[in-house]
């Protein structure tokens, strides 16, 4: 039938090499390359090696009290930290999410939780630098300050009324 051909959903390849159980918790930072599956508790920052096609699926029983940072993310479970995926996120009807998150594409389902920012990003690179570098940018526009356009502040002696 034309037309009717079922569209497969954007979604990583499922081989995982890295399985941490239920049963197990992992205290400190997490580096990995291929694919890590949580259904346990991480305590520390989880990063996918750098150049990696990486995927991370945190199961809905699994939990990572840390940041995440890998280009193809998989949420059904409990994140408390910043999650920054530079390719893919997807945040399945269990996802909670407790820190701001930034991404280039996002699915999420119905059900999905995200207490804190998200943050689209067009361009994967400097995604682990992201607080470093959103300072060091000065071409970017100041869209918080209360300043009036064209006032020197820098001179140290404040404004004159």
């Amino acid at each position: 039938m034309l037309g009717k051909k079922k569209q497969k959903p954007r979604r990583p390849a499922g081989h995982f090499d890295t399985l941490i159980s239920s049963r197990t918790t992992v205290e400190g930072d997490v580096h990995f390359s291929g694919g890590l599956h949580v259904d346990g508790r991480i305590r520390g920052k989880v990063m996918a090696d750098e150049g990696a096609d990486a995927v991370l699926r945190v199961s809905e029983v699994g939990e990572v009290t840390g940041d995440i940072n890998a280009p193809h993310v998989i949420i059904n479970g409990t994140v408390h930290g910043d999650v920054y995926a530079s390719a893919h996120l997807e945040l399945a009807e269990k996802a909670s999410i407790n820190g701001s998150v930034y991404y280039n594409l996002i699915e999420m389902a119905m059900g999905a939780s995200v207490n804190g920012n998200l943050v689209h990003q067009r361009e994967p690179v400097g995604l682990i630098g992201q607080d470093r570098s959103r300072a060091d940018r000065p071409e970017e526009p100041a869209t918080e300050s209360s300043e009036p356009v064209g006032v020197d502040t820098s001179s140290g002696g404040g404004k004159s009324e």
